[in-house]
């Protein structure tokens, strides 16, 4: 009897244990609110109508020197209502182990990034950021289920709020695709 309650107990938390984690999950981009790599709150709604990509970063990996060219993105279109949201990861084979401020300090020094930079949170698995929940789960932003693959993937949202498209790591921040997306 008492494996039974036991058993019964553990389904009942685990329940509510992910009825929980999804309650965290906003209905709307403009519904979340972030910590800035320094530890300030940032509010999405500060956003609206602008596009916005969110990358996942990390600064020990193969695709680090995209930095340089999400850098030179963010120079040619952040007067035009385009933002970059950098969120630092240690989830793909721990390539950012650093703390924050170690984190802000490479990329100062190595890259001069003046785009957004956000604390290091998880963008895969049980513990998955409520954000990175609904950017990769089709039945919070409405359009696709597109898991994180690696680092430096890109995900789109248009001056709208609304998700428009996730995008290859491998793919180069000043690509044609992304470019045009940019411009239109």
């Amino acid at each position: 009897m008492q494996i039974r309650n036991s058993f019964i107990v553990y389904i009942l938390l685990l329940f509510c244990s992910n009825f929980l984690h999804a309650q965290k999950v906003m209905n709307s981009i403009y519904d979340f609110q972030v910590k800035k790599i320094d530890g300030e709150m940032f509010d999405f709604s500060d956003l609206k109508g602008k596009k916005i990509m969110i990358v996942n970063t990390a600064s020990k990996c193969g695709l680090t020197n995209q930095y340089k060219d999400l850098q030179l993105l963010y120079e040619n279109y952040n007067d035009d209502n385009f933002e970059i949201l950098a969120f630092p990861s240690n989830d793909f084979l721990k390539q950012e182990p650093g703390t924050n401020t170690q984190i802000k300090q490479f990329c100062q020094s190595n890259y001069n990034i003046s785009f957004m930079l956000f604390e290091k949170i998880k963008v895969k698995g049980k513990n998955k950021h409520p954000l990175y929940v609904w950017l990769t789960q089709q039945k919070y932003n409405d359009v696709m289920d597109c898991s994180v693959k690696w680092n430096f993937q890109k995900f789109l949202i248009d001056e709208k709020g609304n998700f428009v498209d996730c995008i290859s790591p491998k793919t180069n921040p000043n690509s044609k695709e992304i470019i045009n997306w940019i411009e239109n």
